[in-house]
C-alpha cells in the first residue's frame, strides 16, 4: 500500500537539521512476530494527556494484532525532555510526543505544524489543515532530513494566558513579562512583550514570585490542577497566543521504516483516534474548570472579538519573519493563510 493509498485509507477509517542517517534503536526488538518499542511523552505521570499516551500504546498494540508493542514513560523519564529529539535521531528510543514548538529555533518550520499565535481558533480546522491541506506531508518533510518520521498529530484547542495583572485589551500585554515558547514567543515579543521561554514546570514558581506577569502553561483543567488559580488572579481568552495546538508523534525513520504495513497503519489510526479523543475530552472540561477557576476567585476576562481580528491582521507580518527564508516554513504559512481566507478568518 503506497502512503497516499494508506493516507486515503486512514481517512476513511475514521479518521535545516544535518541530514545524517539515524541509527536502528538497540532497544528495538523483534522476536517471534513482536516489535517492541519505548516512546518518551511530553506529560507528567498520573495527567490526563499522560493517560491518552497510554491509551494510544494500547490501541496500536490492540490494532496491530500484538504485533508492535509500545512502552510508554513520562516527560523526562528517559532523558530530559529537551533532549528528546536527538535522543529519538539517535536511536536511544524509538518514539517520542513531542512539541514542534520547542524546536521551532532549529527548524522553522515547526512554528507552524506547533501553534500559530492567532491562527486556526479551532482544533478541528487545525486537524483538517493537516490532513485535508498538506499540512502533514509537509510535516514530514520538516523531519526528514534528521532522520526522523512524523506520524500524526494530535490537536486541541485554545490555551488560556493566566495574569497577575488586569488586561482588558491585547493592547495591555505590551510592556509585560511573559512565558512564551515557540512561534509564540516570537510573535508576543512583537506585541511587546518581553518573553522568557521557561519550562513548564517553573511557571508556578514564576508567577508566584513576580518574575512573570503573564503565562502559557497548558489546558484550563492542567493549569488548575497545578494550582495556577493560587497565583494568578486573571485568565485571558480567547488564547491568543496559541488559539489550537498540535503535539506530534514521532518516530526513528530507521526503526519506522522496519516496521510492516499493518503496524505503520496501526500507529496512524490510533493517533487520529487519540487526537479526536482528547479533544473532546477538552472541550467537555474547559467549561467545568473555568467554573472552577471563578470559584476560586479568578476573574475570567474575553478579549473583544474585533480586538482579536485586529491582532490576527497585525500576527501575519510576524509569522512572515519567523519564517523568513525557509522555503518549507514559507509554504506551511501560506497554506495556512489560504484556508483562513476560506474561513474568513483573514
Amino acid at each position: 500500500m503506497t502512503i497516499s493509498n494508506r493516507r486515503t485509507f486512514i481517512r476513511s477509517a475514521g479518521a535545516a537539521m544535518l541530514a545524517a542517517p539515524a541509527v536502528v534503536a538497540a532497544s528495538s526488538v523483534r522476536a517471534q512476530g513482536v516489535t517492541q518499542w519505548r516512546m518518551q511523552a511530553l506529560w507528567d505521570g498520573g495527567t490526563t494527556p499522560m493517560a491518552y499516551e497510554e491509551r494510544f500504546c494500547a490501541r496500536v498494540e490492540q490494532l496491530s494484532g500484538g504485533t508492535l508493542q509500545i512502552r510508554p514513560f513520562s516527560g523526562g523519564q528517559i532523558v530530559p525532555a529537551a533532549q528528546s529529539f536527538d535522543a529519538v535521531r539517535g536511536g536511544a528510543f524509538e518514539m517520542m510526543k513531542t512539541f514542534d514548538g520547542y524546536t521551532a529555533g532549529r527548524i522553522a518550520a515547526h512554528g507552524f505544524s506547533s501553534t500559530v499565535p492567532f491562527g486556526f481558533p479551532q482544533g478541528d480546522q487545525f486537524e483538517s489543515w493537516f490532513y485535508y491541506r498538506g499540512g502533514l506531508e509537509m510535516a514530514q518533510r520538516s523531519y526528514a532530513p534528521a532522520g526522523l518520521t512524523y506520524i500524526a498529530p494530535t490537536t486541541y484547542g485554545e490555551e488560556p494566558i493566566h495574569s497577575r495583572v488586569e488586561i482588558r485589551r491585547i493592547a495591555d500585554l505590551s510592556g509585560l513579562k511573559g512565558r512564551f515558547v515557540g512561534l509564540a514567543a516570537a510573535v508576543m515579543a512583537d506585541f511587546g512583550v518581553a518573553v522568557s521561554p521557561l519550562p513548564t514546570g517553573e511557571v508556578y514558581s514564576a508567577l508566584d514570585r513576580g518574575l512573570i506577569d503573564i503565562a502559557d502553561r497548558g489546558d484550563a483543567r492542567a493549569n488548575f490542577e497545578e494550582g495556577i488559580q493560587e497565583v494568578a488572579p486573571y485568565l485571558l481568552l480567547p488564547g491568543v497566543h496559541q488559539p489550537s495546538t498540535a503535539t506530534s508523534y514521532v518516530a526513528n525513520t530507521a526503526a519506522y521504516d522496519r516496521l510492516d504495513e499493518q503496524q505503520r497503519v496501526a500507529l496512524e489510526v490510533a493517533a487520529r483516534e487519540i487526537s479526536v479523543s482528547l479533544r473532546q475530552d477538552l472541550i467537555a472540561a474547559d467549561g467545568e474548570y473555568l467554573g472552577k477557576f471563578a470559584e476560586a476567585g479568578v476573574e475570567i476576562i474575553r478579549f473583544d472579538p474585533e480586538d482579536v481580528i485586529e491582532g490576527r491582521q497585525r500576527a501575519v507580518d510576524s509569522w512572515a519573519r519567523a519564517a523568513g527564508d525557509d522555503a518549507l516554513a514559507v509554504e506551511m504559512m501560506e497554506s495556512q493563510k489560504d484556508m483562513m481566507r476560506e474561513l474568513g478568518l483573514l
